[in-house]
């Protein structure tokens, strides 16, 4: 049915999602309405319109964040492949902050539909799982939720970094092969000293202790700190806080499977805390090259507002270098990551019950979104995973001999 308030909606909705030289025929997906009408092909995901709040949210916000908004508070739904639906409308999307450009004439039509179909009225409060602008909340909501949860999405190993999916056929066998491969990059022998910047909820933690490493494991949360406590893994020091929580080190191997914030900052640390001969192993969210605004997007008003945007390569590799780090390899996992984050979702949407029933229906609608839009951000190649390996030479210049405890971290 295209009449009523779809379709009353249909030059808005071809304003928003299409721009200037969009026409009705052309919208991507298909919308439907509170009162059962729809307009667009059929056959495509569906966006549901629940409550005329949610028009009110795209009249003060006509971009990513009235969109985000309206789905995670629940009055906006998708229905079909949540993945083909953002994509329909990553124009949308990568808006972030910053509202759709309009016409005076737009405008004034977009007001009288509003006021026809009663969506009129103050800009409603922003869902309870945003975090304040301007501000980072202090508690790590977006990570504030049971081991349960993150177990459901996760798999049981509970791994929270890119799977190896080279020889994997699902996801617990792609976690398996990364934590091996980043274990034997690192070169780790019985009683070398590890530090686990990202240590989550210990899945690299316990494949070092197996090998007989000593670890120091950073968690982000007390919550994560106590999960991987409770393991009572022989050799594991579970620290809950970030690099400073470090202490002096030295470390034979540093690894962060979950990356840095603050790289130019947060690397010359590394450097200072690794034995001459250890090495470091770095997996770093990376952008495409090209000019870039930075803005109020929906990870960093959802998720990590302490990431902000996702540096070059050639920044982090900067960064790296300037240090005083000796770069041994770079890898793109970019579509490894891409895979893994799909497989992520369709975990967290097979477990859908549980999971909201653990985090809350509002925090699991933002992790589908964001692993969603995440994956189609990596497999277009706007965003990537890279992963740097490194090491601290030795007063000789060599790479191969630690001096804390005169053995190979990696034979040769």
């Amino acid at each position: 049915m295209q009449d009523g308030v779809a379709g009353r909606l249909t030059p808005l909705l071809t304003r928003i999602l299409l721009g200037d030289d969009g026409t009705p025929d052309e919208l991507p997906v298909r919308v439907s309405a509170w009162d059962g009408s729809s307009v667009g092909p059929a056959g495509t995901p569906a966006f549901v319109i629940r409550h005329r709040r949610a028009l009110r949210r795209l009249l003060w916000k006509p971009g990513e964040m009235g969109l985000v908004r309206a789905y995670v508070a629940g009055e906006l739904d998708i229905e079909g492949d949540v993945f083909a639906a953002l994509g329909a409308v990553q124009r949308v999307m990568r808006s972030g902050d910053e509202p759709i450009r309009l016409s005076g004439d737009d405008k004034r039509e977009i007001v009288r539909t509003a006021v026809m179909l009663g969506a009129v009225g103050t800009e409603p409060r922003p869902p309870a799982e945003e975090f304040p602008a301007g501000g980072a909340p202090t508690d790590a909501a977006p990570l504030r939720a049971p081991a349960a949860f993150f177990a459901e999405l996760f798999g049981p190993t509970l791994a929270h970094g890119s799977g190896q999916w080279d020889q994997a056929v699902d996801l617990d066998d792609a976690q398996h092969a990364a934590l091996t491969c980043a274990a034997d990059r690192l070169g780790l022998f019985p009683g070398a000293r590890v530090l686990d910047l990202r240590a989550g909820w210990g899945a690299f933690a316990r494949r070092a202790a197996a090998a007989g490493a000593r670890v120091v494991a950073l968690t982000r949360t007390p919550e994560q700190a106590e999960y991987v406590a409770d393991q009572r893994l022989d050799g594991v020091d579970v620290r809950s806080g970030g690099i400073d929580s470090a202490g002096d080190g030295p470390y034979d191997a540093v690894v962060g499977l979950g990356g840095v914030e603050s790289p130019d900052e947060a690397v010359p640390h590394l450097y200072r805390l690794l034995a001459p001969g250890g090495r470091l192993l770095l997996q770093q969210p990376t952008r495409r090259p090209g000019p870039h605004q930075v803005r109020r997007t929906f990870t960093t008003s959802y998720m990590f507002p302490e990431h902000g945007e996702p540096r070059t390569l050639a920044e982090l590799v900067a960064a790296v270098e300037d240090s005083g780090l000796e770069i041994r390899g770079v890898t793109a996992l970019r579509e490894h990551h891409a895979r893994t984050l799909r497989a992520w979702a369709a975990r967290l949407q097979r477990h859908w019950t549980r999971c909201a029933d653990l985090a809350g229906e509002g925090r699991a609608r933002v992790w589908l979104l964001y692993l969603a839009a995440s994956a189609l951000a990596c497999e277009s190649g706007r965003v990537g995973v890279h992963e740097i390996a490194a090491i601290r030479r030795d007063r000789d210049g060599r790479a191969g001999t630690t001096l804390v405890e005169e053995r190979a971290v990696q034979p040769r």
